[in-house]
């Protein structure tokens, strides 16, 4: 069984066929190269372990250049391989990303210690990495929670663009998951293992909305005694997330501009340009184009944050995602309190029954209110009316109004039946209409949509098949 595979770069045949004796006859797989631009061309195919790169290549040879072209095939140690005189050479080399360095002539022990230190990390973070692969779930849109079209549809969008680096603004209401929605995209991204920023641009005064983003240096104002980073910097590869955006001052956002346009930018007081490498996730619940008319926000900032416009709808117009948003909310409950809650047929639909002006957001703080006050864990109607006494009798009482004024000539209109059709058409459509929204409520899940019809999973397939739904 192979140690491990190890490919040797070096231009001279008679070490490199000495090199190899040695690596083979301690169980390792050797392939060699002699120039920088064959050892690439073999790393496509051979999934080198290590490597073991000589300094003494051609003139045209740039360890720097090789070494970073080496990365591009993964991540390995690089070993580097140097005569007395390139030792100054083998330390930049390692400056730039090399694990270690041996100088000629080589020991033949020294070289199976060094060798066996390096690939048994390798192989150590390879394993790690295919174990964590294994456990951790699949990332997807999941957190976005909810069974209704424009909840789908903003979920397969957030799936399609989160591996990219565009830029995104989600628009919305409050309360509508803006801020779910962008975590999801970081989580989803390359750029998910790196720091996810976020900045409440209404939140912060404008006279320290600058240094809070930008940072500052020692010195810069009164009171600033020490360098300090900024916002931008602690999200330099990962995710800068720009809460409320509609509410940056004007001179803040030419400062911005510059950051999206050029990469670069100074912190309050410095004179040395940083760069940066952020993706921009923009979030505001503002009529941009509204700002933008009345002089408010920049048009040249606007198209630069809207690389994908991801666009929220209300709760009122997604109502059917309530009963999927409702358990979801419990459950994360009882995880936190380590103490199972439920809801009576009656409060959940008293959930379902209300217009929610706060969006998710009070859907999800009304849970939380009558959960505190339910007794061994159910919440009840009871539990409700202590909390929302005024909204439940307001229910009630749109109900008698709505009662009171339907009328002879839309009584059919209002319970979904055609008299032009016969009682078996009726029937069947009433059937398609029920499988529809069971299959939506359960996101497609077919064992869950039979038993929540009382039908067997495969009664419920032959009727889908019945009526080609």
């Amino acid at each position: 069984m192979s140690l491990g595979k190890i490919l040797l770069v070096d231009d001279e045949p008679a070490f490199c066929e000495l090199a190899s004796l040695w690596l083979t006859s301690s169980g390792y797989d050797v392939m060699t190269a002699g120039q920088a631009s064959k050892a690439l061309s073999i790393l496509e195919s051979f999934d080198a372990d290590l490597v073991l790169l000589d300094l003494s290549l051609p003139p045209e040879f740039d360890p720097q250049v090789t070494l970073a072209n080496i990365r591009k095939f993964g991540a390995r140690p690089v070993i580097i391989i140097t005569g007395h005189a390139e030792r100054e050479l083998a330390l930049e080399a390692i400056s730039q990303g090399a694990w270690d360095f041996i100088a000629k002539p080589i020991d033949p022990d020294l070289l199976a210690v060094v060798v066996k230190r390096a690939v048994s990390k390798h192989l150590l973070e390879k394993e790690l990495m295919a174990v964590k692969q294994h456990i951790l779930p699949k990332k997807d849109a999941s957190d976005f929670i909810g069974c209704s079209l424009n909840t789908q549809q903003v979920r397969a969008l957030i799936e399609r663009i989160a591996p990219t680096d565009v830029r995104v603004l989600v628009t919305g209401p409050s309360g509508t998951g803006k801020e779910v929605i962008s975590r999801t995209i970081h989580a989803l991204s390359r750029r998910s293992d790196e720091a996810f920023v976020s900045v409440h641009c209404g939140a912060i005064p404008a006279d320290l909305l600058e240094s809070e983003l930008f940072g500052y240096t020692k010195g810069a104002f009164t009171g600033a005694e020490k360098d300090k980073q900024g916002l931008l910097a602690l999200a330099d590869r990962g995710t800068l997330f720009l809460d409320e955006i509609g509410e940056m001052p004007l001179p803040m956002q030419v400062k911005l501009l510059r950051v999206l346009q050029e990469g670069t930018y100074f912190p309050v007081g410095g004179r040395d340009e940083k760069s940066i490498d952020v993706r921009v996730v923009s979030a505001t619940n503002a009529d941009l184009s509204r700002k933008i008319s009345a002089g408010e926000f920049r048009e040249d900032l606007y198209y630069r944050i809207k690389g994908i416009n991801i666009e929220t709808k209300p709760l009122n117009e997604r109502l059917e995602d309530v009963s999927i948003l409702v358990p979801s909310f419990l459950q994360q409950l009882s995880n936190t309190h380590k103490q199972t809650y439920s809801l009576s047929k009656e409060a959940l639909n008293w959930f379902r029954q209300q217009h929610w002006p706060g969006n998710v957001r009070e859907l999800k703080n009304a849970l939380d209110s009558v959960v505190s006050i339910a007794r061994n864990g159910e919440v009840t109607l009871s539990d409700i009316a202590l909390l929302y006494p005024d909204r439940q009798t307001k229910k009630v009482e749109l109900i008698s109004e709505e009662s009171q004024a339907i009328k002879a000539d839309n009584v059919n209109e209002m319970i979904g039946v055609n008299l032009d059709q016969t009682l078996d058409e009726q029937v069947k459509n009433l059937e398609i209409q029920l499988i529809d929204m069971a299959l939506l409520l359960h996101q497609g899940n077919r064992s869950q949509a039979a038993r929540q019809l009382g039908l067997s999973r495969q009664g419920l397939i032959k009727k889908i098949e019945r009526y080609g739904i």
